[in-house]
């Protein structure tokens, strides 16, 4: 089971992209033994902002962000990679955690032929709603992430299923899927500069996930927010297991095409503007203008936060505990907007959120980053994530 699958007897060098809305980032690791992940080289690319989101024209910015990245990986000459992996963020993939429940009034053996049986119906199923909520049916999609991230046998938790006798099992099993075409292009881009046929897939979301669960192992109930250039994402964690996730289509670009349409300056004046009242280094008259309009879209973003968290409880209870990832130049901002929201604080969550902002301090004893390497979060994050699951493989 799972998207991994090897034997790993010794360090090897792996190239990780990571492909967001807003940027492009890459980065050099060895997958170390030990299970802490060095991070030797990093390389990053924006996204070209646009005045308004087109899919074709989003894809193709991404793509020629992706070939600099690739590019400049390739230049510096490392050596090549044993693999190669590609990080998606939203909105290039949708993921969902669907929970199996089977019972029988005879007790059964739990086999893993039995449990493909069981996975391969909910991935038809999650396939059949994609295509019928997003796509038509003639478009292709491929399954890119497999985790079984709990088993349950009568009622507890068990790691090692296989070959027990049981009436009851739960099992929650997490899986991503991306369209076809999308897939390949990002295939033929990277392969321009590394010629690796298997290239694995793996969403931001399951491994931001994976690698605050294991660096807060005695927090077991947490939203996890990804505000990036044109998506907010919120997960919601019960138990340590990834129950909900739910996505909505403003991120902190929405801040600065908001901020760069009322003043009619360019993105990069709107940008300058944000980090001068942030500071407070922006003129009395200056801040009396932008104040008001912050103000407003932020109270826009909230709204739509509100809903996308009222959708995600279905009469489940909210773990007030946040980590937030997020540039950190509208960390301060997304924080506070989480903070003064009031209706949900006080209605779905036991206490008022608490935000915790993910950065180095969190990762410290998580992973290595070599000194002079620009600290890449996103990648650091995935470094951990893929190091865990090539330490747990090669185990098997």
């Amino acid at each position: 089971m799972g998207i991994f699958s090897g034997n790993r007897k010794k360090d090897e060098l792996v190239l990780v992209f990571d492909i967001g809305s807003s940027s492009v980032g890459g980065a050099f690791f060895v997958a170390q033994k030990s299970g802490v992940p060095k991070v030797i080289k990093t390389f990053s690319e924006p996204i070209v902002m646009k005045e308004s989101v087109d899919a074709s024209k989003f894809m193709s910015s991404a793509l020629k962000s992706l070939e600099t990245v690739a590019k400049n990986a390739f230049d510096v000459k490392l050596g090549a990679p044993s693999k190669i992996f590609c990080i998606l963020g939203s909105p290039w993939h949708i993921s969902q955690t669907r929970v199996i429940n089977f019972e029988k009034n005879t007790p059964f053996v739990f086999t893993s032929k039995f449990a493909d049986d069981l996975i391969q119906k909910e991935i038809n199923l999650f396939k059949a709603d994609y295509l019928l909520k997003y796509k038509s049916t003639e478009e292709k999609v491929r399954l890119i992430e497999l985790q079984i991230i709990k088993t349950m046998l009568n009622g507890y938790e068990t790691p090692q299923p296989l070959g027990q006798k049981v009436t009851e099992l739960e099992m929650a099993v997490f899986l991503s899927l991306s369209e076809e075409q999308v897939l390949k292009k990002i295939e033929d881009t990277i392969n321009i500069n590394f010629n690796i046929k298997n290239i694995k897939f793996c969403s931001f979301l399951l491994s931001s996930f994976v690698a605050v669960r294991d660096a807060y192992i005695n927090q077991e109930n947490f939203l996890l927010i990804d505000i990036s250039g044109e998506m907010t994402d919120i997960a919601m964690a019960k138990k340590n297991t990834l129950r909900e996730s739910v996505s909505f289509p403003l991120g902190f670009n929405f801040i600065v095409r908001g901020v760069a349409t009322a003043l009619g300056s360019s993105f990069d004046e709107a940008k300058s503007f944000i980090a001068l009242l942030k500071d407070g280094h922006a003129t009395v008259e200056m801040a009396k203008k932008i104040d008001p309009i912050i103000n407003k879209l932020q109270m826009e973003w909230l709204v739509k936060f509100q809903e996308s968290l009222a959708n995600l409880s279905n009469d489940i209870s909210i773990p007030s505990t946040i980590f937030m990832v997020v540039e950190r130049d509208l960390a301060d901002f997304f924080r506070h907007t989480i903070e003064i929201e009031q209706f949900n604080q006080y209605t779905l969550t036991e206490s008022k959120f608490k935000v915790i902002l993910l950065g180095t301090e969190v990762f410290h004893d998580k992973v290595i980053v070599e000194k002079n390497v620009n600290y890449d979060l996103s990648c650091v994050i995935d470094a951990i994530y893929i190091n865990s699951f090539l330490s747990t493989s090669s185990k098997r």
